[in-house]
């Protein structure tokens, strides 16, 4: 008699699903120049209002300002269609009034964003666009004047508080900052979905996972001007005892960008990552984990394996001593070599393994530098071969094992040791 009912709670829960909200039949006229805002959150509200739905956009160029998605909503852009974001800068502030002169990106509103809800998808052929051009001169000129500087700006799409969200098959492109970023979100599925922005458009990280449990990213071809992915976790989260967990990221391809990332934020703890089966080309890092005192925690089981890099710089980074712009990644500025400087929030990086990984890197081969006061702990590289112009640096680190590793550079040692115990280490294999 129970079966019944569970029966019906599921018949009705496939038709609610369904139902379709054509964003033309609410009003949107697609042509590119007129605003199709009103008439796009219209069929939105009503797909939330009616439990759940589809809201499908036929093929044409919708100009938008920033929508709130729904819970329970399948938001599918068709082949041909784009979702296009307003080019006014005043449509994407809090607070009306000069962009420039925002304290930060909390002074802004996404493009697509929400809260709090359940079974959101973002599906189709089609193409989300954010305008990014009006954006990022402005950004260039900032990072210029001041090296390593985000300009605050908005996001394309910001999830928050989410669960059950996927993200298949779209093209998202041309975000003013960060592309797709789900925070505090639990079962999120990135599927098939390309990312492009151009090579040197500031901080237009691709996809931004920030203290998520339990995300799959998948067969994604990624092109951008900063991280390809950046894993984060700025701030600890109730009744978890790391806030950013259960990372997957298989079978991608990053072309330019800054490579795969976790932090800089780390501060909420980062465990049980795996990147298998990616290939990296003319990124300006590869694996890196970074972080810096004061905005460090605990980052451990990172597990990589099949992973092929060309033109990288470098293959291999783990930084303590992050310097908020990639190029100076390496560096250990002077100040801050030694122990005495002590934070709460120290970076601790743990149980990392590496295999099967096979790079040609333009200049240094890879950098694993950890704090004198917190080494970087229980390392395994097997089976790497990198040929690199600069050897493989390591320094504060413990517990390193090297297992069937070949770096190779023009000439000396591969690899350049400072207060660390390294196992397994080659001869040099100069050219």
């Amino acid at each position: 008699m129970k079966a019944i009912p569970c029966l019906l709670v599921l018949l009705l829960a496939l038709s609610l699903r369904a139902t379709v909200f054509d964003v033309r039949q609410s009003g949107a006229v697609g042509d590119g120049k007129t605003r199709d805002t009103a008439a796009i959150q219209k069929a939105l509200d009503a797909c939330g209002a009616a439990g759940g739905g589809t809201v499908r956009f036929p093929a044409g160029t919708y100009l938008s300002q920033p929508l709130t998605l729904r819970s329970k909503t399948i938001l599918q852009l068709d082949a041909g269609a784009t979702l296009l974001a307003s080019t006014n800068h005043a449509d994407f502030m809090k607070v009306p009034g000069d962009w420039l002169q925002a304290k930060s990106g909390g002074d802004f509103i996404p493009f697509i964003g929400g809260r709090d809800l359940t079974d959101v998808t973002l599906a189709g052929s089609g193409v989300i666009d954010g305008s990014g051009l009006v954006w990022w001169g402005e950004a260039e000129k900032a990072r210029q004047i001041k090296s390593g500087y985000t300009l605050p700006r908005p996001n394309l799409i910001v999830l928050e508080r989410c669960k059950n969200l996927r993200l298949e098959n779209l093209t998202l492109q041309n975000s003013p900052k960060f592309h797709f970023v789900p925070t505090d979100c639990e079962g999120v599925v990135i599927s098939n979905v390309t990312i492009l922005a151009p090579e040197h458009a500031a901080n237009t990280d691709a996809l931004d996972p920030s203290n998520c449990k339990g995300v799959l990213i998948t067969k994604c071809t990624i092109d951008v001007g900063d991280d390809n992915v950046a894993i984060k976790a700025g701030k600890a989260v109730a009744g978890r005892a790391f806030a950013c967990e259960d990372i997957t990221v298989t079978d991608c391809t990053f072309l330019h960008g800054h490579g795969l990332s976790i932090g800089s934020e780390t501060a909420g703890g980062v465990r049980n990552v795996t990147v298998k089966n990616c290939t990296f080309a003319n990124t300006e890092n590869g694996i890196r984990i970074k972080s810096q005192r004061g905005k460090g925690g605990i980052v451990e089981n990172i597990f990589c394996d099949g992973i092929t890099m060309s033109n990288v710089n470098p293959a291999i980074t783990f930084t303590s001593y992050y310097a908020n712009n990639s190029a100076g990644d390496a560096a250990s500025p002077a100040a801050v070599t030694d122990a005495i400087r002590i934070s709460e929030k120290i970076p601790t990086y743990r149980n990392i393994r590496i295999s099967n990984l096979t790079a040609t890197c333009p200049k240094a081969a890879g950098t694993m530098v950890g704090l004198p006061e917190n080494c970087i702990s229980n390392v395994v590289l097997e089976n790497v071969t990198i040929t690199a112009a600069k050897r493989f640096e390591i320094r504060n680190a413990r517990g390193v094992q090297l297992k069937n590793v070949t770096v190779t550079v023009p000439t000396g040692e591969p690899f350049k040791l400072e207060n660390a115990d390294v196992s397994g280490r080659p001869t040099a294999a100069g050219k």
